[in-house]
């Protein structure tokens, strides 16, 4: 097995090639569901075809949430669990909120009698709220933020995606309601804002690709400024979800990441000139074992954390 000195030394000196972020945004926002239907559906497109809600992992394509089918017993004015979407109904989803947990809206003519929209919360919400696919939106409750964590479908495997994307209503305030990407070591990908429409029971979506080999592990949705439960107006700006759409989860791979290769590749240089060394002068040359000793001795530690 034999290094170039150019390849050692790029490892040596942090000149390997890194993927750079590469988002590519798709949002619009309106009135009605046609505003937002065009860019909702090409941002379907660029994620592949919709794949069935059964465990495992399908490699490519993509998943949804549109909470419609969410039984009566898990929506309002009943609370829906956080692995609802991974358990119940195999999607690669697990939510977590520093709120006291998630809720969603009851459909027109539940057993429960209990008002659409989340005008259980606040008889106001069916005036602010309008959903994107009928009829059931969602929320967290006690805090304005969700976080969306990936797991291989039906599994307790961690997982990521290269894409992901929500439909919400009534953002009345802009560079206020947000996703925020982050990768597998917990790093920013990026924050992006959802873009604002005038008036009540409009529809925004914002979905982000990203398609330069970055995965993303976790996203973290905050809608708009406050939890639901009080008046919306002013400063204060009440939002609700519908539709999640994200990009089919995969299992988290154990191959090194660039930054663990640039903590290695000094080792490797320093066993290069030593190899070379040795051959020049005809000593022994056993600067190959223990390189592969002293790089699984490092890899061994890195992944400690």
């Amino acid at each position: 097995m034999k290094f170039a000195p150019a390849i050692l030394l790029a490892l040596a000196f942090g000149a390997v090639p890194v993927a750079s972020a590469a988002p590519v945004p798709f949002s619009a926002s309106g009135s009605a569901p046609a505003a937002i239907t065009t860019t909702v559906d090409a941002f379907r497109a660029a994620l592949g075809p919709l794949n069935a809600n059964v465990g495992g992992s399908f490699g490519s394509g993509r998943r949804e949430i549109n909470w419609d089918g969410v039984p009566d017993a898990f929506a309002a004015p009943n609370n829906l669990p956080a692995n609802f979407f991974n358990a119940n109904s195999p999607r690669g989803v697990v939510l977590s909120t520093p709120g006291s947990g998630f809720q969603v809206s009851a459909s027109a003519g539940a057993s429960s009698g209990t008002a659409v929209e989340f005008g259980n919360l606040n008889a106001t919400y069916p005036g602010l709220f309008q959903p994107f696919s009928p009829q059931r939106l969602f929320t967290a409750l006690g805090s304005n933020i969700t976080d969306v964590n990936f797991f291989v479908p039906g599994s307790a495997s961690a997982a990521s995606v290269s894409a992901f994307g929500a439909v919400f209503t009534d953002v009345d305030l802009a560079n206020v309601t947000s996703l925020q990407f982050f990768d597998l070591s917990n790093q920013t990908l990026g924050s992006f804002s959802v873009p604002a429409a005038i008036g009540n029971e409009t529809l925004s979506f914002l979905g982000v690709r990203f398609d330069a080999g970055e995965r993303i592990g976790r996203v973290r949705i905050t809608a708009g400024n406050t939890a639901l439960g009080g008046s919306d107006g002013g400063s204060i700006d009440l939002v609700a979800l519908d539709d999640f759409i994200y990009a089919e989860p995969t299992a988290v791979s154990a191959v090194p990441e660039p930054a663990t290769l640039l903590l290695v590749g000094p080792l490797l240089v320093a066993l290069w000139l030593v190899r070379r060394r040795r051959l020049r002068y005809g000593e022994r040359d056993d600067s190959l074992q223990r390189l592969r000793k002293v790089t699984s001795s490092r890899l061994q530690s890195l992944n400690k954390y």
